[in-house]
């Protein structure tokens, strides 16, 4: 059973020293500490004529776990893709850590996702390794480790997402949310400073989602992670949430604090949250 208090010591200590150092980031990236961890202005993109997201802006804080509500097809996860370069927006300015990114080229792109990585609705693990293969497939990527300092990192991961039984096994045979904390674990492997987490509830019974959940709040607090959620389950984002970006017809329709969000008199806030079943706060 994992321990989801966000006081608990550290489960993860990455090695540190000499051989394990950040490598600098390939140009044209280049990182600014006092800029916002993520910032989108005035972004929009189409599909076929069809306007999906129209000049939407925000922006978050490091440290901090953006939730993204809206119901299906508003853009929720377009957004997410637009971030790690998968797609391109019509037009918006879209920056990690202050550098402009939507004019970066697939090599620009991949400086930016040693940043910024994504954990997606099928894990996108290779069925060909086994889990502790998968998990350790970055960190040889990254190299400047050995193989036994690799084997520790897995470990401690694999620990993190309570994966450490599965850890010879491969994907295939695995529940939708033992895939998902695996691919949690991989992600994290990369040492990125921003997670996107891609309808990480979708598809797992409840007792799943609430340790996944657990899993994410540990990452913020532990580890101080930057976090983006989308998500269509209200009891998992009140959970998680800073800020919420609720999008609505293509549009940024709110853009502040979860509490500010709950307590909205907006009608379309309102529909959702009835629709979602959640328990409004009473006025």
């Amino acid at each position: 059973m994992l321990d989801e208090s966000p006081n608990s010591e550290p489960i993860v200590d990455l090695p540190v020293g000499p051989e394990t150092t950040p490598e600098p980031v390939d140009q044209p990236i280049a990182l600014k500490l006092n800029e916002p961890a993520i910032e989108f202005r005035d972004v929009s993109i189409s599909f076929s004529g069809r306007a999906i997201l129209e000049e939407v802006s925000f922006s978050i804080e490091r440290g901090q776990t953006l939730c993204i509500l809206g119901r299906s097809g508003v853009g929720k996860s377009v957004a997410l893709r637009i971030l790690m370069g998968f797609l391109k927006p019509d037009s918006g300015s879209i920056r990690v850590s202050g550098q402009e990114i939507t004019s970066l080229d697939e090599h620009g792109m991949q400086a930016v996702r040693k940043h910024v990585t994504m954990v997606f609705q099928n894990g996108a693990l290779f069925d060909s390794l086994t889990v502790r293969e998968n998990v350790a497939f970055p960190l040889r990527e990254k190299g400047g480790l050995e193989e036994d300092q690799i084997q520790q990192v897995v470990q401690r991961l694999l620990g993190l997402v309570g994966a450490e039984d599965v850890e010879d096994l491969l994907p295939a045979s695995l529940s939708t949310g033992r895939r998902r904390a695996v691919a949690i674990a991989r992600a994290l492997a990369a040492q990125p400073e921003v997670v996107l987490y891609d309808e990480p509830t979708t598809m797992v019974d409840p007792i799943i989602a609430k340790r996944l959940g657990g899993i994410i709040q540990r990452l913020k607090h532990q580890l101080g992670f930057t976090s983006i959620v989308v998500t269509h389950d209200m009891r998992f984002a009140e959970r998680l949430a800073d800020l919420v970006l609720f999008l609505h017809q293509g549009r940024a329709h709110f853009f502040g604090a979860l509490k500010d969000f709950l307590a909205s008199p907006d009608p379309d806030i309102r529909q959702f949250l009835i629709l979602d079943e959640y328990r409004l706060p009473k006025h």
